[in-house]
C-alpha cells in the first residue's frame, strides 16, 4: 500500500512539474518573439540608414525605435520616418 502512495505521489509530481513547464512555456515564447522582432526592426533601421546615410537622412538606432519598428513592423518603420522630418 505504501508503494503504491508513494509511486502515485511521485506521478502527481512529475505532471504538475510538466504542467508548470507548459504554463511558463508561453512567456518565454513571447519574450522571444519581442527580442527578434526587435533585432528586424534594427536592422532595418541601419538599411534605412545606410541607404538614407548619403542622402543626409538616418534614423538613430536606440532600443525604443528597434522595438516600435519590431513590432509594429513597416507601419512602425513609416512612423519613425515621419517623427524624424516633425522633430
Amino acid at each position: 500500500m505504501d508503494r503504491l502512495l508513494i509511486i502515485l505521489a511521485w506521478i502527481i509530481g512529475v505532471l504538475i512539474v510538466f504542467a508548470f513547464g507548459k504554463a511558463m512555456l508561453l512567456p518565454l515564447k513571447v519574450l522571444g518573439r519581442f527580442v527578434l522582432n526587435g533585432i528586424l526592426g534594427g536592422i532595418a533601421i541601419l538599411l534605412i540608414n545606410l541607404i538614407g546615410g548619403p542622402l543626409g537622412f538616418a534614423i538613430s538606432l536606440n532600443v525604443v525605435s528597434a522595438l516600435i519598428a519590431g513590432i509594429l513592423g513597416l507601419p512602425g518603420i513609416i512612423l519613425l520616418v515621419i517623427l524624424k522630418f516633425l522633430l
